[in-house]
């Protein structure tokens, strides 16, 4: 919407085609974030075999510890087809930015999360996949750099690392001990119906954009709408239209979401203002029945009893 905006004569299509490339990138991002994790134990084996090679190497050299580069969940990451398959269709690799995963690897080996794994005399595959997550979390604690290189390779990139890395997260605890090469990773929409909604909500924003414009100022007391920060205004006008278009969806669960994107995506004191103008357009929606909620989308709708229509079910 944003991009829409501050592009001036873009067409409805154009749009749309941007954001569903900017999807598509987030979802490249969700298998980088998986590659990055086995680069980083690829370059704790390469050290090993490095040091191997020394003309004088020590016992350690000889007989290091190798219980990182065993680690089983991530086998079972660089085994996986989907991993593969996609990759390298979308030719993701971190062949030209070998200094993250070193850098990280370097992170990794001084920390105590490190020591204690590997100084811990379990084996078991609940240890591995444990320290894995751990490592996600080490690299989102430094993220610095990785933020640079992401920004260098895709403008999409700039919010995404953390959003991203959840699902990565997420990812890594449904992998279980027989998970085989054929594990099925995250899709990139949960249902075709997803897909529906992204296109449905840009498109009937767009195309109602003057009305709902109307509707926010008709509501905005000692504010003309062009005073209005165009990223609030936004965020309004996404709201009130899932509200209006999306029977199926409590108007409670729409609110809480677009407050909690102002707090991202606006000032410091937007949320609060969003909130209070959204609440005064709620109010006279429901008055005017310019929308009506059906299904789930019912709950905390006046008159509605969640308790009577829990049992009736």
């Amino acid at each position: 919407m944003y991009a829409f905006n501050r592009k001036k004569g873009d067409s409805l299509e154009a749009a749309e085609k941007e954001l569903l490339l900017s999807l598509t990138k987030s979802y490249d991002l969700y298998h980088l974030l998986l590659l990055l994790i086995v680069e980083i134990v690829d370059v704790a084996e390469e050290k090993i075999e490095i040091a191997r090679q020394k003309k004088i190497p020590t016992r350690e050299d000889l007989n290091p510890n190798t219980k990182l580069i065993e680690n089983r969940l991530v086998k079972q990451i660089s085994l996986n087809r989907q991993l593969k398959n996609y990759s390298g269709k979308a030719n993701l690799t971190w062949r030209d930015d070998s200094e993250i995963p070193k850098r990280y690897y370097n992170i990794l080996k001084d920390s105590a999360i490190y020591k204690d794994y590997m100084g811990s005399g379990k084996k078991s595959f609940s240890e591995d996949k444990r320290f894995i997550s751990r490592l996600l979390n080490l690299i989102l604690t430094e993220p610095e750099e990785l933020e640079s290189v992401l920004e260098e390779k895709s403008i999409y990139w700039n919010d995404d690392l953390d959003f991203i890395a959840v699902m990565v997260d997420k990812t890594l605890r449904q992998f279980k001990e027989n998970s085989t090469a054929d594990h099925r990773l995250m899709p990139l929409y949960r249902s075709p119906e997803d897909e529906v909604f992204v296109k449905k909500l840009l498109r009937k924003t767009i195309l109602n954009s003057a009305k709902l414009e109307e509707l926010i100022g008709s509501n905005t007391t000692n504010w003309e709408i062009e005073r209005i920060a165009l990223m609030d205004t936004l965020v309004m006008q996404l709201a009130i239209t899932e509200i209006m278009e999306f029977p199926e969806i409590p108007v409670k669960v729409s609110l809480n979401e677009y407050i909690e994107i102002a707090k991202f995506y606006c000032t410091s004191k937007s949320s609060t203002f969003v909130n209070g103008i959204l609440d005064k357009i709620v109010k006279e929606m429901r008055a005017k029945q310019l929308f009506r909620k059906t299904g789930r989308g019912l709950v905390g709708e006046p008159g509605f009893d969640e308790k009577k229509n829990i049992e009736k079910k």
